[in-house]
């Protein structure tokens, strides 16, 4: 079995997918559905989002997103998982977009057979998840900040990278190398998220809670799984509870 660690999206990916935005959109698709979310819409676009939910319109569809780290104009929630946390989503479908991570999940779908989105409150499961799914080859994908490899998302996968390692034998390539090294010398979770780059915007955005809260290790068991139905609209991804 391999197991490979890009640390940006490439694609090509034959077998099992685990994409992490740990900061923040794969930490916040974990809440909504702790919080009873029926399921999550990943939109290649903001606007593909807003269609969904024409003006004047009742819809069952709430719109989550954010740009540069803020919410997008007409959408009910940014991108927060302290907020999310905090709502009763019991019946809902959440349609999400993000700078990078709703992006990194559509190239993953382009050619992968199983999508998993992780992040370190639900690492253990989801590499159980993976695990279990995965015939010849495990790639975890982090999904960087605006095409720059971000800390938070390379420290994440070496923690995934050490449960499975602990699991059973796997060949590495040097991306997950290079994630477990980091993990090794990155401090616990809240000093290497602390200390990434997009945790300091974050911070001076006032959202330190959230990257907080993205530091709890394992917290969840609830893995959002990609889920192909023909119902779901043009240019979504649907996420259930896995």
């Amino acid at each position: 079995m391999r197991l490979r660690v890009d640390l940006l999206p490439h694609g090509n990916y034959p077998d099992v997918v685990v994409i992490i935005d740990v900061l923040r959109a794969t930490t916040t698709a974990v809440a909504y559905l702790e919080r009873g979310a029926d399921a999550l819409l990943l939109t290649a676009t903001p606007e593909v989002a807003l269609a969904l939910r024409p003006e004047g319109e009742s819809t069952p569809y709430l719109l989550g997103g954010e740009r540069g780290g803020l919410p997008i104009p007409g959408f009910d929630f940014g991108n927060s998982p302290v907020e999310a946390a905090g709502q009763n989503f019991t019946g809902k479908t959440v349609v999400m977009n993000t700078t990078n991570g709703t992006g990194a999940a559509h190239t993953a779908a382009q050619t992968g057979k199983h999508i998993f989105l992780a992040a370190l409150t639900n690492a253990h499961a989801a590499a159980r998840r993976a695990r279990a799914a995965a015939t010849e080859e495990i790639a975890i994908v982090c999904a960087g900040t605006d095409s720059h490899v971000g800390l938070e998302d390379v420290y994440a996968a070496g923690v995934l990278a050490e449960y499975l390692l602990a699991m059973g034998e796997f060949s590495i390539d040097d991306g997950a190398r290079i994630a477990l090294t980091v993990r090794r010398n990155g401090g616990n979770p809240l000093e290497a998220l602390s200390s990434s780059g997009h945790g300091q915007h974050l911070s001076r955005l006032g959202l330190g809670e959230d990257v907080r809260h993205a530091a709890g290790l394992s917290t969840s068991t609830i893995v959002p799984t990609l889920t192909r139905d023909e119902d779901t609209p043009d240019q979504t991804l649907k996420f259930t509870a896995g």
